[in-house]
């Protein structure tokens, strides 16, 4: 496997640091973890042009990469603040699972854990919410 660019990798970097900002999470207090996934997103920009998710296998990735689902920052963490990859996490390092549906495998394996920002983040769920509230002409 073929090692990144130095340049996608720090581009990978710095997103990571944006992005834990901007939903108020932080990044994997173990630096290995961080590593091997900004390591991981910046491979997927050189083989499908877009930062894939590296911790699901896909059968397809330039299909996959066309879907969305799994692009960083992916549907689940957009929706529910939760990354499987463990890249944005609570300050102790466990995933943030409390807005998980009850039945997710996150849940499952870690149970509920609060979160320490919930000001921040889950952009994807907000326009949902917006979307799904009754009309205030009823």
């Amino acid at each position: 496997m073929h090692e990144p660019s130095a340049a996608n990798i720090e581009k990978m970097w710095a997103y990571a640091r944006k992005y834990a900002e901007k939903s108020g999470s932080s990044l994997h207090p173990d630096r290995a973890v961080t590593e091997t996934v900004v390591t991981g997103l910046a491979r997927h920009i050189e083989q499908v042009g877009k930062p894939l998710c590296p911790c699901n296998f896909y059968p397809d990735p330039a299909a996959e990469a066309k879907q969305r689902r799994w692009i960083c920052a992916c549907d689940e963490m957009q929706k529910y603040k939760y990354c499987h990859c463990l890249l944005f996490v609570r300050s102790d390092g466990l995933p943030i699972t409390e807005y998980l549906p009850e039945d997710h495998e996150g849940r499952d394996a870690y149970g509920i854990t609060k979160d320490e920002h919930p000001e921040k983040g889950r952009a994807m769920a907000k326009v949902l919410g917006r979307h799904e509230e009754p009309s205030s002409r009823d």
